[in-house]
């Protein structure tokens, strides 16, 4: 069968103006904690290439906690660190054995702010990597509700999923950012840190 020139354009046309899929990204795999309600995933070896085909027309922002992104490191690229949570170190939280970690009431407001100041529209793309995808795929579907329809959740995040068994079973060694050799760095500039205010 052959096209003429007109639709075979038009064919092209309709496969770049997609979004670029995650295709290894099967949601039926992901446990229920990093499925989002958006449904748009990537792995953390895909953002790089991601973001290049946005045009500049992207948002990544790290949700990890102030003291993640200082301990941790980031990745070079993203535009700011914006914490999904914060850290209460005078509350325990004897479920997961640590210091209990309370929503950022100014999450969404934040967002909007730093959305409106790279002027994307809502159909512009927003990537999120959190520690390893939990807190990515909440927040994707809070942008959702605001009208964000093209939120990404980064499955793997920054540290990667836990080895199930092997020299390193318990540790963060399978996947994620961090792992697949990505830039990342200690230094964070300060035009994206989260500068808490008094």
């Amino acid at each position: 069968m052959t096209f003429s020139p007109i639709i075979a354009h038009l064919m092209l046309f309709a496969s770049l103006s997609l979004p670029l899929t995650a295709a290894a990204v099967d949601p039926a795999t992901l446990p229920a904690i990093k499925v989002s309600k958006l449904g748009l995933y990537l792995e953390a070896k895909d953002v790089p290439d991601f973001i290049a085909r946005q045009n500049g027309k992207v948002l990544f922002l790290d949700l990890r906690t102030p003291e993640e992104v200082f301990f941790v490191g980031a990745p070079t690229t993203i535009d700011a660190n914006l914490p999904s949570h914060f850290v209460h170190y005078d509350q325990w939280n004897d479920k997961t054995s640590g210091y209990l970690r309370l929503p950022n009431p100014k999450l969404t407001a934040e967002f909007e702010k730093m959305a409106a100041a790279k002027g994307l529209a809502k159909t512009d793309a927003v990537v999120l990597i959190c520690r390893s995808g939990d807190r990515s795929a909440e927040v994707a579907g809070k942008f959702g509700t605001l009208g964000y329809n093209n939120v990404w959740s980064v499955v793997d995040g920054i540290e990667g999923d836990l080895a199930k068994d092997g020299a390193h079973k318990g540790q963060r060694t399978v996947n994620g950012w961090k792992n697949a050799g990505l830039p990342w760095t200690y230094k964070l500039a300060r035009s994206k840190a989260y500068l808490m205010q008094p």
